[in-house]
């Protein structure tokens, strides 16, 4: 492992220590908004916020652009969060899609979606799906070439990607381009990395269990694709991928095993696996240097990926 990632995970750890009972929605709420601070600083960028109106209510925006750029027409990311459908909002990811409007030199629109367990199943969908709607309807308002619009997300945002991708694809919506961080691919997650990383791999497998079991309702099928993507049965025609997981992460198994099915349904698709790190890398820039590179690494895949 990335001595800085074991450095980091030794002080979660300690964090921890002592605790006898599980973390309320709200302190889970707080530990995600608080890891914010270990992103690295990304200058050079600017940020807009507004409310759009969508079905659910006023859903809250931060559109990230590279400065230089702000007054031009730029290929677009619409990102989803990760917090497992119930944590993490605009603060938390703040510092990941600044790198990536950045790096990518393309705008980066966030979607404050609705959370479980307020809102459940398929609330945080419908509200992604909305905004791709709105955005890929109205592009010249938020600057964007219609011709270049993708989604991207990290960890259950990941999950939404791909899902909001599979639905797009039923109604004929085009999306340019996926890119997910770490994703979140079956809701039960029956994979050989989430066994044997489901513990002490900062992810832990009780929290993604909690996730589950406050997202769900009553009678949803943990193999509805709608929950658990990797449980589609057709991969053909989905948008291309960027795929990036990490050695240490219980979810590594799960994006790998998206990029395989895609490659197979003919579908263009690139997978990196970060070795030695650990879940959310990406967004703990200020305590693992890596996640730099990898945020570089990631930034030229798409400014190719919308060439």
């Amino acid at each position: 492992m990335d001595r800085f990632a074991r450095r980091f995970l030794d002080l979660a750890g300690a964090s921890a220590k002592g605790r006898t009972s599980e973390p309320t929605i709200a302190e889970m709420r707080e530990g995600l908004t608080g890891l914010a601070a270990f992103a690295g600083a990304t200058p050079g960028v600017r940020v807009d916020e507004r409310d759009e109106r969508l079905p659910g209510g006023a859903i809250p925006i931060r559109i990230y652009s590279p400065a230089a750029l702000s007054q031009e027409f730029l290929p677009g990311l619409i990102y989803f969060h990760g917090g497992g459908w119930l944590s993490g909002d605009l603060a938390s990811h703040g510092g990941i899609c600044r790198a990536l409007a950045a790096a990518g030199q393309c705008r980066v629109i966030a979607v404050d979606y609705r959370l479980a367990p307020e809102h459940r199943f398929p609330a945080a969908i419908e509200d992604c799906l909305a905004a791709v709607e709105i955005i890929n309807a109205q592009p010249a308002r938020f600057g964007l070439d219609p011709a270049r619009i993708g989604v991207a997300g990290d960890s259950a945002g990941g999950n939404l990607a791909v899902v909001i991708c599979q639905l797009a694809r039923k109604r004929g919506l085009r999306i340019a381009l996926q890119v997910l961080l770490c994703p979140v691919m079956d809701a039960l997650g029956r994979t050989q990395s989430r066994q044997a990383l489901g513990t002490g791999y900062f992810l832990e497998e009780r929290t993604m269990i909690r996730y589950w079991e406050h997202y769900r309702i009553e009678g949803l099928d943990p193999d509805n694709s709608m929950v658990s993507p990797s449980q589609a049965i057709d991969f053909h025609d989905l948008p291309p991928a960027l795929i990036h997981t990490a050695e240490y992460d219980p979810l590594s198994d799960e994006g790998a095993l998206y990029a395989v099915a895609l490659a197979r349904a003919g579908v263009e698709v690139h997978h990196c696996q970060h070795p030695g790190m650990i879940h959310h890398f990406y967004g703990l820039g200020a305590a693992i240097p890596y996640a730099a590179t990898a945020l570089a690494a990631i930034g030229a895949e798409i400014r190719e990926a919308f060439a």
